[in-house]
């Protein structure tokens, strides 16, 4: 069994039966994507697992959401585009992984992303855990960071971090 931690070096040209990868469909994450189905076997598998952060309970709560009526209305409003884009980055996912004979299977939840990880990871033996890199300063978007010392701690396998594309 390899040992916890982020390896940093091992070999890019082997392929893999079974990949755990962490992607949102952010451009970073997207580069994680292909990396992973570029890493399967024919015939391997993808668990890929989607993690909406749980940051996303508390905006229910803002001042602004003043009566039930309108909670209700906003929060129907983020739970259907949540969806929407969850469900495009998969459609997309498993499109691409059928062309390539992958196996794929979306997993999605509500927490925190490293901690949402490693309890995937420990569910099933993974050959190799793919996510992309931190989101560059100054582009934008949300900031749902995957702690790397959280997963470094708590990981018995190898994670392929995947730069940002340029």
């Amino acid at each position: 069994m390899a040992k916890p931690g982020i390896f940093l070096a091992f070999n890019l040209m082997q392929t893999y039966e079974r990949i755990l990868l962490a992607s949102h469909g952010t451009q970073g994450a997207r580069a994680a994507d292909a990396a992973a189905i570029s890493l399967c076997a024919s015939g391997a598998t993808i668990d890929h697992l989607e993690v909406v952060p749980d940051l996303w309970k508390g905006m229910m709560g803002d001042d602004w959401l003043n009566n039930a009526s309108t909670r209700d209305i906003f929060g129907s409003y983020v739970e259907s585009e949540l969806g929407r884009e969850v469900q495009q980055h998969i459609n997309k996912l498993e499109n691409e992984s059928a062309k390539k004979g992958i196996r794929y299977n979306p997993i999605v939840v509500l927490g925190k992303p490293a901690e949402s990880l490693l309890d995937q990871a420990a569910k099933h033996k993974y050959d190799l855990v793919v996510i992309g890199s931190p989101r560059p300063r100054g582009e934008t978007g949300l900031r749902s960071r995957m702690h790397l010392d959280t997963l470094a701690r708590g990981l018995s396998i190898p994670i392929l971090i995947v730069p940002y594309p340029q």
